[in-house]
């Protein structure tokens, strides 16, 4: 048994055979910020095998409220580089493999076909959407999360699932609001990771066909089912 994992092995979904499965597993987080950061910390502390993160950002002061994947020593160091010393610090059995880059239409297919599980840890509509379809289209299972001011949601798709874009058609017009505390971020970052834990272990129920609120100042948790949109268009194929 190995020391590093011996309490998760305690449970009966993880044991010997899902700590395998962990060690096999590979997943993408698409941002390496306030919710990339402690979704990442947590999946290489579980032993997740491989942990890739792609993010074209370098650190910023402002960033270190909630960002806990960086440090004041590394400010204008890559985000990507700097998370990725942090985990190997943390578990140097996890694999950290850097994408250095702006994930846009021209490569983000090719970026998640190499992983079995995908987070939308960004921080701005566009790149959710972006993001979606891309998946979607691939048939690549993804868990997003969005958070603003106190406020936090997820959701997760598999195939045959409802998606992103079955509950919100298109980005939002307007300046977005870039309001935040760090905690409601650590919060959907961290179920975040627990979404990416029971799909590579195959135990649990994921957040599919729902969405998860979470309001950080009342401590209330709501779920909430959502059906299918026929006319989305990107899983009409999918419906037909």
């Amino acid at each position: 048994m190995n020391e590093r994992y011996a309490r998760q092995l305690l449970l009966d979904e993880i044991g010997e055979t899902g700590q395998a499965k962990l060690a096999a597993g590979r997943v993408l987080l698409i941002g390496a910020g306030g919710l990339g950061s402690p979704a990442a910390l947590y999946l290489a502390a579980a032993g997740m095998g491989t942990i890739a993160l792609a993010d074209s950002d370098v650190v910023e002061l402002s960033n270190l409220n909630r960002q806990i994947a960086h440090s004041t020593s590394r400010i204008n160091t890559p985000k990507v580089d700097s998370a990725a010393g942090m985990l190997r610090d943390l578990n140097p059995e996890v694999q950290v493999i850097t994408h250095h880059m702006r994930v846009t239409q021209e490569n983000i297919a090719a970026l998640i076909a190499d992983y079995d599980f995908v987070l939308d840890c960004s921080d701005n509509f566009a790149t959710k959407f972006l993001i979606n379809d891309a998946c979607v289209a691939s048939q690549k299972p993804f868990c997003h999360a969005g958070v603003m001011g106190f406020s936090s949601q997820l959701m997760t798709w598999l195939p045959g699932c409802t998606c992103f874009r079955c509950i919100f058609r298109q980005p939002p017009s307007g300046p977005q609001n870039k309001a935040v505390l760090g905690v409601a971020a650590g919060l959907a970052g961290t179920l975040q990771a627990m979404e990416a834990i029971k799909f590579i272990t195959g135990t649990g129920e994921l957040l599919t066909n729902t969405l998860l609120t979470i309001d950080a100042l009342t401590g209330e948790f709501h779920r909430v089912a959502l059906p299918r949109n026929a006319s989305c268009v990107a899983c009409e194929k999918e419906i037909l």
